[in-house]
């Protein structure tokens, strides 16, 4: 019963994912699921990498499990900015995407940025309707995090190595990590990234118009045929 239990809330959640996910499509916006440990740095990402989208206009749905201080960092340079506290829950819920949703100003957005509850296990099991996954390991963490927690990684379509300012400072063998991914995801992008000096940033920014771009062709093509 337990396992009938699990799939049954893994299907429904599924369903409301596929509604978020054609909500995206249809409002021509690129939508990322970020993902990590906490403390690993998403929202300082997300400082640095809003403002460097120039023109391009994102918005932030913030994952946490109480307060709304990350929200909070974020409203002033996100065209919106929205909090959802998950109290016990250790990740975001598909039908919470979708409420959010309805306060959204999608049809002026590029992007809706994700960021996940702070944890490597649960978000990958709960699609949210993103068209990428983004996931975040950062140098203090060590290098065996990939080995360890492998699921995350296996569906990743980006790996950033944040916090990459402290290497050659921690103890942390970033080939280990490379080859680690390798054995798990063969295309994934992997980026050195630190928002504390930028580097990386230019190819992170890159990677998302990038992105961004052939998600919009693809999404345009969807809405014709439906």
């Amino acid at each position: 019963m337990k396992v009938n239990v699990v799939k049954n809330v893994l299907k429904a959640n599924d369903i409301v994912a596929n509604e978020n996910r054609n909500i995206f499509n249809k409002a021509a916006v690129l939508a990322l699921n970020i993902i990590s440990s906490p403390g690993s740095g998403k929202t300082t990402l997300l400082e640095k990498t809003i403002p460097a989208l120039e023109k391009q206009k994102s918005i932030v749905i913030v994952g946490d499990l109480a307060t709304t201080r990350d929200a909070d960092r974020v409203s002033d340079i996100a065209l919106q900015a929205i909090q959802i506290n998950t109290g016990m829950s250790c990740h975001l819920y598909a039908n919470q995407i979708s409420e959010s949703l309805k306060k959204l100003k999608l049809d002026e957005a590029d992007y809706v940025f994700i960021e996940n509850v702070g944890n490597l296990v649960c978000p990958g099991e709960f699609d949210l309707g993103e068209n990428l996954k983004v996931v975040l390991l950062s140098v203090p963490e060590g290098d065996d995090k990939v080995a360890k927690y492998p699921t995350i990684f296996r569906v990743a379509d980006v790996v950033l190595l944040t916090k990459s300012d402290l290497l050659g400072i921690l103890d942390f063998d970033i080939q280990r990590v490379k080859d680690d991914i390798a054995k798990l995801n063969a295309n994934v992008t992997f980026i050195e990234i630190s928002s504390k000096t930028s580097s990386g940033m230019e190819e992170w920014i890159a990677w998302l118009k990038e992105k961004r771009g052939k998600s919009v062709g693809q999404q345009a093509r969807f809405v014709t045929e439906e």
